[in-house]
């Protein structure tokens, strides 16, 4: 690919190369063939309302980080690969449990197998929130390398899946729309991609200005989209002025976990990139119960899943909620039914028949 001009004779070509790349990257991910003997295993047990897993380089103060915000011990020293398995931990914030996961450090190649590196990302395809632990010393060369080893397993960071919908028919050839111009990439590599995938029939449309990559990304369907947070730490180690710097990383929070400094923004950070909603009980003719949030995922806040994660059996006896919040029309509260959406801090209380 490198050796080859980019041009529009060239495109089709390149757009071939790209999917083959992408199949066999899938093969590392996914390796077939048989399995081998049982080994130790990194998965632990999933607790609380969502997980936040620390990825980083050895040495860089995850396990300090990691023992401070939930007091379980991490053993934590001056040598690196400290930590040689995931250390589980939970902690709450503004009522709601999370887990913190804290992982063994990772080395570049990764992702390749190395330093039993599959396994460390494996664990971090199921978390909700990565952070990226970063020394500020060097943090641009170490983000770039973490990224490329976490983007090689299938995980994009910061990023919404694309916007583009595949189809396949039985007959009819390749029909290719587009609602907006395409200036990534044109026809003719989409069907360079499609053939490679062994796709001759096939509806493809485009309602975002995608690249190649998202195409591919599209068709691999194995793709995991994580918020991520990129902790810079050992802030007590530069200067004022270095750490206005810091602060123009995107998505950033620059601490010092051995001096536990910024660990506030840190953890208001973490609670927004995770967009959890509060939703508040109010017994009939009592004020609401503040002490003890029912804390539900966004984009599953409806009253339905408010009255499941209560009791699975109060759906089925459900007659009317009254909500009163910022999702209620009234301030005096707003009888719904069970496709409700709930906002953040709302006070719900539920009716029987």
């Amino acid at each position: 690919m490198a050796k080859t001009q980019k041009n529009k004779a060239t495109s089709y070509h390149l757009g071939q190369l790209r999917a083959k790349l992408a199949k066999l990257k899938r093969e590392l991910i996914m390796p077939s063939g048989g399995g081998g003997g049982a080994g130790i295993g990194f998965d632990v047990a999933r607790t609380g309302i969502a997980s936040v897993g620390f990825v980083g380089f050895p040495s860089v103060g995850k396990s300090t980080l990691m023992s401070g915000l939930t007091g379980t011990t991490s053993e934590a020293a001056a040598y690196e690969f400290t930590t040689l398995t995931t250390v589980p931990g939970t902690m709450t914030v503004h009522g709601a449990k999370l887990q913190i996961l804290d992982l063994p450090g990772i080395i570049e190649g990764a992702k390749d197998g190395k330093g039993r590196g599959r396994q460390v990302i494996a664990v971090a395809r199921t978390c909700n929130l990565i952070f990226i632990v970063l020394d500020v010393c060097k943090p641009l060369k170490d983000k770039s390398i973490l990224e490329n080893e976490l983007e090689g397993f299938g995980i994009r960071l910061n990023k919404r899946p694309p916007n583009i919908v595949v189809r396949k028919k039985d007959k009819g050839g390749i029909t290719i729309t587009n609602t907006v111009p395409l200036t990534h990439c044109d026809h003719d590599v989409v069907r360079a991609v499609l053939s490679e995938y062994k796709m001759s029939n096939a509806d493809v449309a485009f309602r975002q200005d995608a690249t190649v990559e998202d195409l591919i990304d599209v068709l691999e369907g194995n793709r995991i989209y994580i918020p991520c947070i990129y902790v810079l730490n050992k802030i007590d180690s530069i200067t004022i002025e270095e750490l206005d710097l810091l602060y123009r990383i995107p998505n950033s929070v620059p601490i010092s976990s051995k001096m536990w400094l910024n660990i506030d923004e840190l953890t208001e950070r973490m609670w927004t990139e995770l967009r959890l909603v509060r939703v508040y009980t109010k017994p009939s003719k009592q004020p609401p119960d503040y002490s003890q949030p029912v804390v539900l995922r966004e984009g599953k806040c409806t009253v339905e899943d408010f009255a499941n994660s209560i009791h699975k059996d109060i759906v089925s006896q459900f007659r009317i909620a009254m909500v009163y919040g910022a999702s209620a029309k009234h301030p005096r509260g707003q009888r719904v039914g069970l496709d409700h959406v709930l906002q953040d801090e709302d006070v719900v209380t539920l009716y029987k028949r």
